[in-house]
């Protein structure tokens, strides 16, 4: 069901879990899937080893993809006309990671919003901002 401008208020926001425990898994497949693939985010022995981390990371693109989820499942498919994010700290196995977007403008025909994502202990993990076709 599309979003109706009528419905809107600046301020008002739409939040929902992207993903819990996220997997190693999941790591794995999205590097399948999208043909990144990095060690950093699927070999475990090379991420903490030879480049110093603590363990594997989601891809950045992953955890966009999953804002990404939250944002069709508000606005409805086919009405995202801009998404944009910023990478402010890393994902990681195990992390349940929460997506909200907040209206930041209406426009006739269009809504602009504002994106965060933080993970299970409240920190930011994207920001960012949409616009959106809305009826």
């Amino acid at each position: 069901m599309a979003l109706k401008a009528s419905n809107l208020k600046v301020g008002d926001t739409h939040e929902e879990v992207v993903v819990e425990n996220l997997s190693r898994g999941l790591l794995v497949m999205y590097a399948g899937t999208s043909g990144d693939y990095n060690p950093l985010h699927t070999d475990e022995v090379y991420t903490t080893q030879v480049a110093g981390y603590p363990s594997v990371f989601a891809h950045g693109m992953l955890s966009m993809g999953l804002t990404g989820k939250m944002l069709t499942n508000y606005v409805g498919d086919g009405r995202l006309t801009k998404f944009g994010v910023r990478f402010t700290n890393q994902v990681w196995p195990g992390d349940t990671l929460t997506s909200k977007a907040t209206v930041a403008e209406i426009r006739p025909g269009e809504v602009d919003l504002t994106l965060e994502t933080v993970n299970q202990d409240g920190k930011t993990v994207i920001m960012g901002n949409a616009t959106a076709r809305v009826d």
